[in-house]
């Protein structure tokens, strides 16, 4: 399962030694012919250079040839010389190619303020070119080649009636999405129009990247990019494609969470009783924002009057006497007040792994749900380190 699953793709990953060492640090996912893109990009008012680059390239073409992605460096706040490397590395891919540089979409990740190694890139260029395949194998060197400090690959597949979404992703810090905060790549073989192809991504992304929130640091360059070759023949209807590509979209987030920077807890936080579903999701993150209410993760706590002072902190009305908190099904407050409850028992469930807490703010039936996990000592450590 990966970006090369939907016919029409082919994908590379190569160490062109933009990292220390031999790691893979190129991806190029290539469409065999022009294809249909979409894409979304972070809010970040410090956005990457690849980010602005490929922002003006959706917003003038509607067909793009390919997505040309390095790890090892982000290649933000660089400055005029990092606007250049973005453009030199897409007008080289088109070079390879046989296209025009506004058909190459790019992005870049790793330590922010660090120029890139241009020269590297260009040499790199034309080796992942010769070595692109459909193969899953392909597949998978592409989305190693995007890692930084992520310790697996993220791929994914999601069928639909004739069609396929494949995808891959990276992610493991800094992620509180504002679009989306880290990189991923999907593809489909669906037959699709632009205008339908870019709303479909933008509600596959809100509900799955969108509700993703590991460490409330929303990142320079953030980007979701789809590719849709068409090859498949099949148009399905924009409300399948939707489900569809947000399946593999929630797919995605869902392993992303799980190789969090030091983190050994899932959790999910399900919001409820919220006027609509984007007010639902917004508190949800609000909640999964407070460093105080993640540390009670860890620690197994189920500390709901830290939740609460973290949703009375966001943007959000709600009357805090229709507030009501559970742990694993296990009410701890309601009407805004403790509630009694066998707290051993639930201490000895939360001592397990991961779990869900459920936090209702009204009547309304909008509802979401989020997914943050615990801070730990070792994501301290890990981030303390110069990177």
């Amino acid at each position: 399962m990966s970006v090369t699953t939907p016919q029409g793709f082919a994908a590379a990953g190569i160490a062109a030694n933009i990292k220390e060492g031999d790691a893979l640090d190129l991806a190029m996912v290539v469409a065999d012919q022009p294809a249909v893109g979409a894409a979304v990009f972070t809010v970040n008012r410090a956005a990457a250079a690849p980010v602005l680059l490929s922002r003006r390239h959706l917003a003038a073409s509607e067909a793009f040839k390919a997505v040309v992605l390095n790890s090892g460096c982000a290649n933000a706040a660089t400055g005029p010389a990092g606007d250049a490397a973005a453009l030199a590395t897409a007008s080289a891919a088109a070079a390879h190619l046989g296209c025009h540089a506004i058909e190459i979409l790019v992005a870049s990740t790793g330590t922010i303020g660090t120029p890139l190694p241009i020269d590297k890139v260009l040499a790199g260029l034309g080796v992942a070119t010769a070595r692109l395949g459909a193969g899953l194998a392909s597949g998978r060197s592409a989305a190693e080649a995007i890692m930084t400090t992520d310790t697996v690959s993220k791929e994914t597949v999601a069928r639909g009636d004739g069609f396929t979404v494949g995808g891959m992703a990276k992610g493991a810090g800094m992620v509180r999405p504002d679009m989306a905060t880290m990189l991923a790549v999907l593809t489909t073989d669906a037959v699709v129009e632009a205008s339908e192809f870019q709303a479909a991504l933008e509600g596959a992304v809100d509900e799955s990247f969108h509700a993703l929130n590991i460490d409330g640091c929303p990142s320079t360059n953030d980007a979701v990019f789809a590719l849709a070759s068409g090859a498949s023949g099949v148009r399905p209807e924009q409300a399948e494609l939707a489900d569809v590509l947000a399946a593999a979209a929630r797919d995605l987030a869902t392993q992303l969470a799980a190789d969090a920077e030091g983190a050994l807890r899932v959790i999910t936080i399900d919001v409820s009783g919220a006027p609509d579903a984007a007010t639902a999701r917004r508190a949800g993150r609000h909640i999964a924002d407070s460093g105080l209410v993640r540390a009670s993760f860890y620690g197994g706590d189920a500390n709901w009057g830290r939740v609460i002072g973290a949703l009375g902190a966001a943007p959000v009305d709600f009357d805090q006497r229709q507030v009501g908190v559970a742990y694993e099904g296990v009410t701890v407050a309601a009407e805004g007040v403790a509630v009694p409850f066998d707290e051993m028992a639930l201490l000895a469930t939360l001592a397990t792994g991961d779990f869900r807490v459920s936090v209702s703010i009204g009547n309304g039936p909008g509802s979401a749900e989020v997914l943050t996990t615990d801070l730990t000592p070792e994501y301290v450590r890990f981030n303390g380190e110069r990177s």
